[in-house]
C-alpha cells in the first residue's frame, strides 16, 4: 500500500466537528476561528526506543502521541479542537497501522478533536508527531510565568504512577493501575479550563514533578519550598515499590501529565481537587522539605540532549 492508500484507509473519516472547512485530503486544513477566541498551537513528538517501548501495541501509541499533546492545551487552560499527524513508519504491516489510528481516534473522540491532515513517509524507526490547535478566551490562556510569592503550590492526581508503570513494563510486568497510567494518560483538560482565570501559573508534569515546577519557578522569576510528604502517592504504587521509592517516582519520574500550577493562597476553597504541596518564595530555586529538613532531590528530569 502506498502513503495515499495508507491514508485514505486508516485516517480520513467524515468530520464530526464544527469549525472544519476543509480537512484531510487537500493540501492544507482550512477551519473558521471562534470570534473572541485566541488560538493555542502545541506539538510533541514519540520514538520510538526513546519515549515508548519497541514492542508497545500500536493502539497504545496511538492513544498517548494525541493524549501528550492535549496536556500541554490542558495546561494553558484551552479547548482542543483540530489537529495534524506526521507518521513515519518502519517495518509495521497494515495491522499495526490499524491498530495505531484505532488508538489516535479513541484519545480524539475522547476529547473532542478532530484531525484535519498530515503526512506519512518512511523510516528506520517510528516516529509520530501531533500538532493540536486549541482555543480559549482571549486573555484568560495560563502560562508558565505569572506564579508570585506567597501563591499555593498545587498537583492533580498522584504523580509518580505512569514513570511506575514503565518500569513495570520494561520488567515485563503488569498491573490494573500503574502499566495504564502510562499506556493511556488522561489530559486534565477539564481542569486546565476551570484554572482560566483562578490559577497564577500552570504547567504539565512531562518530566517529572521537581523538574517541571523549576521551569515553572524559573518563568516566574521565584522559587518554591515543596513538601515532600504532602505529595498525593496512590495506593497501587506504595503497595507495589514501597513508600521510600514511590515518592522517588513521584518527585523525578516522568510521563504523569497532571497539572502542577499555583494559586493565591484565598483561592483554596475552588480547588478541592487538587492537592496543595507546597508554596512559592522569593528565591530562585525549588527547594525540597520533609518538615525543618532539606531533602537531595535530582531535579534534572528527562533531557533529550544531556
Amino acid at each position: 500500500m502506498d502513503e495515499f492508500d495508507l491514508i485514505r484507509r486508516y485516517f480520513t473519516r467524515r468530520v464530526r466537528t464544527d469549525g472544519v472547512v476543509v480537512g484531510v485530503g487537500d493540501d492544507g486544513a482550512i477551519f473558521e476561528s471562534t470570534p473572541g477566541m485566541q488560538q493555542v498551537q502545541v506539538i510533541d513528538t514519540l520514538v520510538e526506543g526513546v519515549h515508548f517501548p519497541s514492542n508497545l501495541h500500536a493502539a497504545d501509541v496511538g492513544y498517548r502521541v494525541v493524549a501528550v499533546n492535549l496536556s500541554d492545551i490542558a495546561a494553558m487552560g484551552a479547548r482542543p479542537r483540530w489537529m495534524t499527524l506526521a507518521l513515519t513508519l518502519s517495518d509495521k504491516d497494515e495491522q499495526w497501522v490499524e491498530d495505531f489510528a484505532r488508538g489516535l481516534f479513541a484519545a480524539a473522540d475522547d476529547h473532542g478533536v478532530e484531525l484535519v491532515g498530515g503526512d506519512t513517509t518512511r523510516g528506520d524507526v517510528v516516529v509520530a508527531t501531533v500538532h493540536v490547535t486549541g482555543e480559549v478566551e482571549a486573555g484568560r490562556a495560563l502560562l508558565r510565568s505569572g506564579a508570585r510569592a506567597g501563591d499555593v503550590v498545587y498537583i492533580t492526581g498522584t504523580p509518580g504512577d505512569a514513570a511506575a508503570g514503565l518500569s513495570l513494563i520494561e520488567d515485563g510486568r503488569h498491573d490494573d493501575h500503574l502499566v495504564p497510567r502510562f499506556l493511556r494518560p488522561v489530559p486534565r483538560l477539564a481542569e486546565g479550563r476551570v484554572l482560566a482565570g483562578v490559577a497564577s501559573a500552570c504547567i504539565d508534569v512531562s518530566d517529572g514533578l521537581v523538574a517541571d515546577l523549576t521551569k515553572l519557578c524559573e518563568a516566574s522569576g521565584v522559587g518554591a519550598d515543596l513538601d515532600v510528604d504532602a505529595v498525593p502517592l496512590s495506593d497501587a504504587i506504595v503497595e507495589r515499590f514501597g513508600r521510600d521509592r514511590a515518592v522517588d517516582f513521584a518527585l523525578t519520574g516522568g510521563d504523569d501529565y497532571e497539572l502542577c500550577f499555583t494559586a493565591p493562597a484565598g483561592a483554596n476553597d475552588h480547588l478541592a481537587w487538587a492537592t496543595a504541596i507546597g508554596v512559592i518564595t522569593t528565591g530562585n530555586a525549588v527547594t525540597c522539605r520533609r518538615g525543618d529538613e532539606i531533602v537531595d532531590v535530582d531535579d534534572a528530569g528527562y533531557r533529550h540532549f544531556a
